[in-house]
């Protein structure tokens, strides 16, 4: 009996979740990446930095050398080894192994690496969520119905921006601080969105008027958009359910059963899916 698993069995705990062995690697591969990612956030803070520098960079390459050997593995294992590369995990993978090389030729690189933490979707596959894919169409599919909608909306905002900008611009000067028009629209997006960084403000009574009208517009902008996705998001349910209900039996051709109906309400027959 061998000590090491076949080809085909390592291929099953690497890629899949659904015995001992896949999920206790898939559990060791999620605490390495949460480690990995503390590493880094700790790294960046200068006292930590100072008193554990060394150890810190030490273990940021213990991580790296980890996930590089896992990533060439799942190389090796996939069937489609150039379809794995560049998939949206094999691209990630790549992604998170990248920084800490580059850091040997730039400075601060190796903090890009917190992009490791996108890893942890792959605790979709150890919480079986990938089955509950229904709710994700019915996003997807409102966010496609409502593209035109926000476009308008969007290109309302910008024609909103430019005109305020531009009025500022002339109102205000670069006395206030507004230097130029582009200068000025910055202003008029931070306003807009009730950011406010303060770091320009009109002086004149013109222009407080005018950044007044732009506050209230803001106040209505921001719920525009969610208003749009979320009438979007009831239709495309509500459109899902109605096709989910209409199960046919093709026994006696009635429709209009139970979402969770298995059997024909009529004549007793067994209804698909």
């Amino acid at each position: 009996m061998s000590l090491f698993p076949s080809k085909s069995r390592l291929a099953h705990i690497v890629f899949e979740s659904d015995d001992k062995a896949s999920k206790r690697f898939d559990v060791v591969l999620l605490v390495l990446i949460l480690l990995s990612v503390l590493v880094v956030i700790l790294d960046s803070v200068s006292e930590y930095h100072q008193k554990f520098g060394t150890f810190l960079y030490a273990a940021e390459w213990f991580f790296t050398a980890a996930f590089t050997l896992e990533y060439f593995l799942r190389i090796w294992l996939s069937n489609k080894k150039i379809g794995y590369v560049l998939s949206f995990y094999g691209i990630v993978d790549l992604l998170a192994i990248l920084p800490t090389y580059f850091s040997l030729f730039f400075f601060q690189s190796q903090y890009l690496t917190v992009i490791r933490a996108l890893r942890f979707l792959r605790i979709l596959r150890i919480l079986k969520l990938t089955e509950h894919v229904n709710e994700a169409q019915i996003l997807v599919s409102a966010l496609k119905q409502s593209r035109l909608k926000i476009q308008i909306f969007l290109g309302s905002v910008l024609t909103i921006v430019l005109v305020m900008g531009s009025l500022m611009y002339i109102v205000e000067g670069p006395s206030s601080g507004f230097s130029s028009i582009p200068r000025s629209m910055y202003w008029a997006i931070v306003t807009l969105t009730t950011v406010g960084y303060g770091d320009i403000a009109p002086a004149s009574n013109i222009g407080q008027f005018i950044a007044s009208i732009i506050m209230l517009l803001g106040y209505a902008i921001i719920a525009v958009p969610t208003g749009i996705v979320t009438s979007e998001l009831t239709a495309a349910k509500n459109r899902n359910e109605a096709k989910l209900r209409h199960k046919i039996c093709h026994n006696c051709t009635l429709q209009d059963h139970a979402l969770d109906a298995k059997f024909c309400k009529s004549c007793g027959a067994q209804l698909d899916g």
